[in-house]
């Protein structure tokens, strides 16, 4: 359990998070391991809340002069910091899913380096999608930002703990076997009980976001038999579009009320 845990591994896992889902530079030897996989998982929806806090900033300030050119900086921000890690794996994902091959086939595509059309077309949407949902704010959005941010993030981490994995011995069968179920639990109270206590509402989207992993995963399973650090990212990215626009709409609602 997280009160368990030492304070070296919780900085460990925290420090993790940072260097395998982010570009920020920490110079600082963790080793990749069980425990330390396990923390940086529990750690990974904060490291969202920091991803969406900066591009919030950036917006923010510009969206004082022009929104499309902060919406499109929000964009770049969110796609520098992870270094393009999520998007990847979207690409990956779609050039496989959509290929209507066998499930060894669609692995070995998605596990091909090359990009097809499909990921080039899923990026060039998924990009596309939050440029749109950013700039069509008129308020409530450094706060939707951030929060879609971590929302994609737990939904995520809840798949990685729970759903089979297709793929032996790779990262994304690491970070499952890491065993980080109750410690995603644990996140997902705490969390719920924040939203609780800001607004209610924003329960709504993380709700959405969740029901769409749900979706994917069975996606997932019916096309190569369960999850892949791929799939992972593909479910972040479009996790983020999904929480965005579940925001917008709720701005949109609350306004008629």
């Amino acid at each position: 359990m997280l009160w368990n845990a030492g304070e070296d591994k919780m900085i460990d896992g925290l420090i993790l998070s940072f260097q395998f889902f982010t570009r920020i530079p920490i110079k600082k030897a963790v080793d990749f391991n069980e425990k330390n996989m396990r923390y940086s998982l529990f750690f990974y929806p904060y490291v969202g809340a920091f991803i969406g806090s900066l591009a919030a900033a950036i917006y923010y300030p510009l969206s004082k002069l022009n929104t499309n050119i902060a919406s499109l900086a929000a964009v770049f921000v969110l796609l520098f910091l992870t270094g393009g890690l999520h998007i990847d794996g979207l690409s990956d994902t779609f050039d496989g899913f959509l290929s209507s091959r066998d499930r060894e086939r669609t692995m070995e595509i998605m596990k091909d380096s090359r990009v097809g059309t499909f990921g080039v077309i899923s990026i060039i949407f998924l990009i596309l999608s939050k440029f749109v949902i950013i700039s069509s704010f008129e308020k409530g959005l450094p706060l939707a930002l951030i929060l879609s941010v971590v929302n994609s993030r737990l939904g995520a981490s809840s798949i990685i703990a729970n759903k089979k994995v297709a793929r032996k011995g790779g990262l994304g069968d690491m970070f499952h076997k890491s065993n980080p179920r109750n410690l995603i639990l644990i996140n997902t109270v705490i969390y719920l009980v924040i939203l609780i206590f800001t607004n209610y509402y924003y329960i709504t989207p993380l709700v959405i976001t969740f029901l769409f992993d749900e979706y994917f995963s069975r996606w997932s399973y019916k096309k190569i038999g369960g999850m892949t650090g791929d799939t992972y990212g593909a479910i972040i990215e479009i996790g983020e579009v999904i929480s965005l626009f579940s925001f917008w709409g709720i701005w949109g609602i609350m306004q008629w009320i």
